[in-house]
């Protein structure tokens, strides 16, 4: 690694293993990058898994100047390995998994021979594995005073960080950022789902808002459980949101409409295909519609103005090609650097 003090922000990216060429390892960073390359459950198109390395390829042609946080890369960012463990049990899995989808595509029973029953289970267990493994990481990191992100992997990925936090917090809001609500119970049996998280980041009692922006591809079951959670969930659907701002209503007051309903801890997730997907356009299940790259950030930016603390994020569902990594990378640094502006003060 290069000496902090010698380094150069202006200069060449360096490829030195870190993301965005930055000269810091694990020591001495203050926020530690947990790559999870896993998409076991994908549903749609794959590809997602090679998320992680395709924002690291990208990072280091970034400038890292930041007009909101200027010297936030001296904060100290360093990204973990990407476990190639994980990423070849993750393309074991997926390749088992497919068989699964494929049979219920089909409107067959799981039971009906070969019994798919068993397969689902140890899809389960190592879906479990892996939430465990996070969980752990994001402990120990916590532990020894850093800050911490993940990567995704489908959206299923951050499930061990979120319950991480409930060790650490007692009251914190999730700012969902999506396409998809994310409310379905063990869709097509898999109880980690990518369409599962939120519906999973529900049974955790310490998260006590989820604030969904840009939904427009949800199921009506989807919608009786935001309907009917007393307010524990708040959707800003994508049609409600357009109809607003052409019915002249500013993207600012809406922001801030939306940041009213959190708390003061909020850990923000991103899912990339809540964008237009002309930005991310290899995620893995795209959607029409969604947000542009500047109404997010001024949504984060409005909700650092808010006094709020961003205690966390992730980024998941980047597609495996060289623009949607670009794209991801962008989006992963402006988190950090809200991030380290809402700290602060603390």
């Amino acid at each position: 690694m290069t000496n902090f003090q010698n380094y150069n922000p202006s200069d060449v990216g360096q490829i030195n293993g870190n993301i965005f060429g930055l000269p810091f390892d694990y020591d001495s960073a203050n926020l530690i990058i947990l790559p999870v390359p896993w998409e076991v459950t994908v549903s749609y198109g794959a590809g997602t898994a090679n998320g992680p390395q395709q924002i690291l390829n990208a990072s280091p042609q970034l400038d890292l100047f930041d007009l909101d946080n200027p010297d936030g890369w001296k904060q100290g960012i360093f990204m973990s390995e990407i476990s190639q463990d994980i990423f070849k049990k993750n393309q074991y899995y997926r390749q088992q998994a497919a068989k699964i989808i494929h049979r219920l595509e089909q409107g067959k029973p799981l039971t009906e021979i070969p019994d798919l029953t068993p397969v689902l289970a140890e899809i389960n267990q190592s879906c479990q594995q892996v939430n465990q493994w996070l969980f752990t990481q994001c402990q120990a990191a916590m532990n020894h005073g850093k800050r911490v992100a993940v990567i995704g992997g489908d959206h299923s990925s951050p499930l061990g960080y979120f319950q991480a936090l409930a060790e650490k917090y007692s009251n914190f809001g999730i700012l969902h950022i999506d396409a998809h609500a994310d409310l379905r119970d063990a869709y097509e049996g898999f109880e980690f789902s990518h369409a599962s998280i939120m519906f999973n980041a529900l049974k955790i009692p310490q998260i006590t808002k989820l604030i969904q922006v840009g939904l427009r591809d949800i199921c009506e079951e989807e919608v009786n459980i935001i309907n009917q959670s007393h307010g524990r969930i708040v959707a800003y659907y994508d049609s409600i949101i357009k109809q607003n701002l052409y019915s002249g209503t500013t993207w600012i007051d809406l922001c801030r409409e939306i940041i009213s309903h959190l708390p003061e801890y909020v850990y923000i997730s991103f899912d990339v295909d809540g964008l237009d997907p002309k930005l991310c356009p290899n995620t893995g299940t795209p959607v029409p519609g969604g947000l542009e790259l500047e109404q997010a950030f001024c949504l984060f930016r409005e909700l650092v103005n808010s006094g709020r603390k961003i205690i966390g994020f992730d980024l998941c569902e980047v597609g495996d090609a060289e623009w949607d990594g670009n794209v991801g990378a962008r989006i992963v640094l402006k988190l950090a650097n809200f991030m380290d502006l809402s700290l602060r003060s603390t």
